[in-house]
């Protein structure tokens, strides 16, 4: 993956898409954090095909409807102390 800043390719993003279109990503950086990638549209296109979180939550709870009960997962009736509450016995 190549990797520059904002400000480097502003002056070189025709070179920077024709990177991308052959296949290696650019990452895109401001102050040397990573903010963007410019991708090849056939790469993006691979990536739009894939179920959105949301969606592949929504097979899940499908999927354990029966365990879910529309309530959660159950949790055990035992009350469990806070282990960061300290308790001061005269």
């Amino acid at each position: 993956m190549c990797r520059t800043s904002i400000y480097e390719a502003r002056n070189n993003f025709s070179n920077l898409v024709k990177l991308a279109e052959s296949g290696e990503p650019v990452e895109l950086t401001r102050y040397d954090k990573p903010v963007a990638v410019i991708i090849s549209y056939e790469e993006y296109e691979k990536r739009e095909e894939k179920p959105s979180l949301i969606e592949k939550l929504e097979l899940l709870k499908k999927e354990y409807a029966d365990v879910l009960d529309n309530e959660g997962i159950p949790l055990p009736k035992k009350v469990y102390p806070d282990p960061n509450r300290v308790i001061f016995e005269e």
